[in-house]
């Protein structure tokens, strides 16, 4: 399938004009001839269950201080990245332009294809499996999909549990897979 890019106002077609770019060096190129045709939701809390912090962004950007927290030593080293992080409040960071492979699925498989990450936006929500997400994020989620599906041929939007089941478990319980527009997968 062919990718339908639109220009998004600052003639980068990659990036997003309604999101603050963080650059991450966490992205190499997608495999020649792959489009982009699923949307990998997520759930991110850095230290875990705690919000509104610069971890997430230190995690994605390899400036996380193990030294500050103790469950920082555990994944210290660890290079990952999402092309996308929507806030407690609904603010939208981009860390790896869209045509490129972010580092967000890990070992995963969807319908019969592994590695997602060659085919996949990942998106993360400041949140965890116990706490519900904001009303601010599922209206910043419902824009940011509204905006991927002009621009892609996106086939679904599923959970990083459906693509790894028994390996992860987020956008968890809490998440209201019913509050999200236009599905469409």
């Amino acid at each position: 399938m062919k990718q339908v890019q639109a220009q998004d106002g600052r003639g980068d077609p990659d990036w997003l004009s309604t999101a603050r770019r963080v650059p991450s060096p966490n992205f190499d190129e997608r495999p020649a001839g792959e489009s982009v045709r699923l949307v990998v939701i997520h759930a991110i809390s850095l230290p875990p269950g705690e919000f509104g912090g610069p971890e997430i962004i230190q995690l994605f950007t390899n400036g996380l201080d193990p030294a500050a927290h103790p469950y920082f030593r555990e994944i210290q080293g660890l290079r990952v990245s999402a092309h996308f992080l929507v806030r407690r409040d609904g603010e939208l960071l981009q860390f790896v332009p869209c045509s490129r492979r972010a580092w967000h699925a890990g070992i995963s498989n969807w319908q019969g294809r592994e590695n997602c990450n060659n085919f996949s936006i990942g998106i993360e929500l400041e949140g965890c499996d116990q706490l519900p997400f904001e009303d601010a994020q599922y209206h910043a989620l419902d824009r940011l999909l509204t905006e991927l599906r002009h621009r892609y041929r996106i086939e679904a939007v599923v959970g990083h549990s459906d693509i790894a089941p028994g390996r992860k478990t987020d956008p968890g319980p809490c998440f209201d897979w019913h509050r999200v527009d236009g599905l469409g997968g």
